[in-house]
């Protein structure tokens, strides 16, 4: 749900500013609005030393967590940041210089080595040496006739290339098929020399980098000092000026269960005047979430997409219920849930940052697991064959047969989702606005209510049929009746009803096209899922029938060893390359659903601004 917020209208005398902000800034409650807020070139120069500051933060934990990092290095004389900013600058120079060392050496080594000097002394002598390559056949077939106009000498040769030199006096034009290098300026020993010269450069800078990771809390102090500054000047420049700069104006934000102890605290300066009031529509509040444990995991996924607005219903208890399942549907083995399962538990045991996304990844990869025990399938392979059973319906165990009858459970899981999200727009606008605001939707989930539970629910299962309310019955046609008198008469209740009418024709064709594409958009739950079970066979079939392992082990021997290794090879490859994808559209798709399916028929709106206190350290 959306937290309750107060709006604070604040003024106070200029001078205090500092002194007042920072007490905002201890309590940790008040949210100061500094939207509108146009940053100067010195501001500018402070989001950059926030930004590197960030940066820095992030790159040595990161080198913290390699293999470069050495433990109980050497403290750092001086600034820390500054430290790890030269030896960063250092380290990318010098792995620059290796870079085009290593490129020199691997193109003159096959020359052989020589001495750049005695070269430097031929050419003040007028004799001067220019280095081609041409391809071996090209050569050969053009030697002699090269040979007659030019002094060659053959350097090195391999059955692709020639490398040969012209001897000459450097002004001569020499056309020839072969490509030119330029001239070395070091030899081979010079440029492993420059190499390791480089190397160990890096190593000891590397050194540096280990100290800075240990004293990065210097770094982390540094950066809260400066979101501090960045606070005040944002702060500064957005609140209002009145009696010629002595008196700011602002505007403050807190939770309504915490408002007393911001009044508290604004009432200990005598030369502050505050207003406190209830939000507005008008008002663009900040918005803040609060959920049971379980649906706080999913904030993280409506978050990619939007907070709901300050007033409206959020949307986050109701999707992720849904998120969970379609996730699992999209993965659909039991083998790979399994997996996202550990790789969750993994990142829990690790990383306490990571808490929440190890948590939800656990939960997803658990309910594959078990959608995929109930579907039959593990890394591919059926279940229900591996217990002996040819037939999934010989099975005394009710596996679902995922491939023959999830086509029409996808589309009805869409329809349930699109209608909880149009009761959830009905309900909560017409608590704000009244039931008259909502005849018109009210008489569209009428209509389709009626129609899934009169002629869809057979579509599942045909024992299923409500006694009495059936396509053929009274109680189908009155309820059809009263649906079509809301959404085409009613839809709005100061209007003339033959207005009203031609407008609920036209909404109708509106939404037959929208609802009919929505509905069919669920259809991806069931492609998806299915074409990562179909990879998944394939990469068996591939694993057996290429190592030929597929007509079973007759004879163990060597042979039947490295027969194993390859087909586990195989499978490793292809079930990772398969999971990684899945994986991938299972997030994805599930997210697509929600977003567009599910919100547009819950009537979601959106905001930008979160619920931000000023605080200490962010």
């Amino acid at each position: 749900m959306i937290v309750k917020m107060m709006k604070y209208n604040i003024v106070l005398f200029s001078p205090e500013r500092e002194r007042f902000i920072e007490r905002l800034r201890e309590l940790g409650m008040v949210d100061i609005t500094t939207s509108g807020w146009e940053p100067t070139e010195e501001d500018r120069t402070l989001v950059t030393d926030i930004e590197s500051r960030t940066k820095a933060i992030a790159a040595l934990e990161q080198f913290a967590a390699s293999e470069e990092y050495t433990a109980g290095a050497a403290k750092i004389e001086g600034k820390v940041f500054e430290a790890y900013r030269m030896a960063q600058e250092t380290i990318s120079a010098a792995r620059a210089e290796i870079a085009r060392s290593a490129k020199l050496l691997d193109e003159w080594m096959p020359w052989g080595d020589f001495d750049c000097s005695v070269l430097a002394k031929l050419a003040e002598g007028g004799v001067v040496l220019r280095y081609f390559v041409a391809q071996s056949a090209t050569f050969n077939k053009s030697r002699e006739e090269w040979c007659e106009h030019y002094n060659i000498e053959v350097i090195d040769e391999d059955s692709s290339v020639v490398r040969f030199v012209v001897i000459g006096s450097g002004k001569e034009d020499i056309a020839i098929d072969a490509q030119e290098l330029k001239a070395p300026t070091k030899n081979n020993t010079e440029l492993k020399a420059e190499i390791e010269r480089n190397e160990k450069k890096v190593e000891a800078q590397n050194a540096v980098l280990s100290a800075a990771a240990d004293a990065r809390a210097e770094i982390e102090a540094e950066l809260a000092v400066l979101k501090c500054k960045m606070q005040d000047v944002r702060i500064e420049a957005t609140a209002d000026k009145a009696a010629e700069g002595l008196l700011l104006v602002m505007e403050g934000w807190a939770e309504k269960a915490t408002s007393e102890q911001v009044d508290a605290v604004l009432n200990e300066y005598p030369n502050v005047v505050y207003i406190k009031e209830e939000p507005t529509e008008e008002d663009d509040t900040p918005v803040k979430l609060q959920n049971n444990r379980f649906a706080r995991l999913f904030e993280m996924i409506g978050g990619l997409y939007a907070l709901p607005k300050y007033g409206t219903l959020d949307m986050t208890p109701f999707f992720a219920p849904f998120y969970m399942l379609f996730f699992a549907i999209c993965l659909n083995d039991a083998g790979y849930g399994a997996i996202i399962f550990a790789l969750g538990l993994a990142l829990a045991i690790k990383s306490m940052k990571m808490r929440r996304v190890a948590y939800l990844t656990m939960i997803c990869g658990g309910a594959t697991t078990l959608f995929g025990l109930y579907t039959g399938s593990l890394f591919g392979m059926s279940i229900p064959s591996l217990m002996g059973y040819e037939n999934i319906a010989d099975c005394p165990i009710p596996f679902l047969d995922f491939q023959g009858k999830f086509f029409s459970w996808s589309l009805a899981l869409g329809v349930f989702q699109i209608l909880l999200g149009m009761l959830l727009d009905i309900v909560f606008k017409a608590r704000i606005f009244g039931i008259t605001s909502v005849f018109a939707k009210l008489g569209w989930f009428i209509v389709l209510l009626s129609g899934c539970l009169a002629g869809g629910l057979q579509l599942l299962n045909e024992a299923w049929v409500i006694p009495g309310f059936t396509t053929s019955s009274v109680a189908f046609y009155v309820a059809m009746g009263i649906g079509a008198v809301l959404m085409l008469f009613l839809n709005n209740v100061k209007r003339n009803p033959l207005v009203n009418f031609a407008s609920g024709l036209w909404d109708t064709y509106n939404n037959i096209t929208g609802l009919l594409s929505d509905v069919l958009s669920y259809i991806r739950l069931f492609a998806i899922g299915l074409s990562g079970g179909v990879l998944a066979q394939v990469f068996n079939s591939l694993a057996l029938g290429l190592t030929g392992l597929d007509g079973g082990i007759e004879q163990f021997g060597v042979a039947t060893i490295f027969q194993i290794l390859g087909a586990t090879a195989i499978l490793l490859v292809g079930h990772g390359i398969n999971l990684f994808m899945s994986s991938i559209s299972s997030f994805v798709h599930p997210m697509r659903l929600t977003f567009v399916e599910f919100y547009k028929n819950a009537g979601f709106e959106m905001t930008t601004r979160a619920f931000e206190p000023l605080t200490k350290e962010k």
